[in-house]
């Protein structure tokens, strides 16, 4: 197996002339398998014609898009004033599969303007193949009710989730601190320590780091039970 990974920050590697995505520091990610040159976009945003260009230049054709969650910098749709180019735009020129969690679906529709029927809908957690590559959708709610991350080949794909200092806010609509403890502690527990953490932006001074280290030095990991957790969040 051999799996091809692009990391990609909006605003220098894509849509360099969009000040908003410079502002938002969002990443995006190309997976894919580098034998049958298959590759999927993780949270096209901003610019898709960017990206598909830069897959393409490594003669990967796009065969699908994963969203980590439903707000607009992820996946398009209006924030701020500000329509932001996103699936919508990508189906437009590819017709492929757009990966969500059950739990997102109706706010991915509403934000992007997309129909469910473009939607590949995922109840829980489960594996996916783009090629031979198996792609990991572990559900985990706390930041959005269907937020997922990916793991792939050692690559975890957090999102907003998890970030390497951090993790994702709450006190939009759809979140739950609660539950993002759950999802820290229990549904990503099987993540190795020397999976390298991919966020889903840039607010560190590295791109990434591994889990180990991750879990070590992030905050968010200090707490040893949900109670203390909550009181971070002023909610015991």
């Amino acid at each position: 197996m051999s799996v091809y990974f692009r990391q990609l920050l909006s605003g220098r590697d894509f849509a360099r002339d969009d000040t908003i995505a410079r502002q938002m520091r969002n990443f995006c990610y190309l997976v894919g398998d580098t034998e049958t040159r298959e590759a999927v976009i993780v949270d096209p945003a901003y610019n898709v014609d960017d990206l598909l260009e830069i897959a393409a230049a490594d003669d990967m054709e796009v065969v699908g898009a994963l969203a980590t969650h439903y707000h607009p910098d992820h996946i398009g749709g209006s924030m701020m004033g500000h329509q932001l180019i996103g699936i919508a735009e990508l189906l437009n020129t590819v017709q492929v599969p757009v990966h969500v969690q059950a739990a997102e679906a109706e706010f991915v529709t509403k934000v992007s303007g997309v129909g469910e029927s473009d939607l590949t809908i995922h109840d829980g957690s489960s594996t996916m193949m783009v090629g031979n590559v198996p792609i990991e959708l572990i559900h985990c709610p706390g930041h959005t009710p269907g937020s997922q991350t990916f793991l792939v080949d050692g690559h975890f794909l957090g999102g907003d989730t998890l970030f390497i200092d951090g993790c994702g806010r709450t006190d939009l609509p759809g979140g739950d601190p609660a539950a993002l403890y759950e999802t820290l502690t229990q549904r990503l527990a099987h993540v190795p320590d020397d999976a390298v953490l991919f966020p889903g932006h840039l607010y560190s001074a590295e791109p990434s780091q591994t889990m180990g280290l991750t879990r070590e030095y992030n905050m968010v990991f200090a707490p040893k039970t949900a109670e203390q957790w909550l009181m971070m969040f002023g909610q015991n």
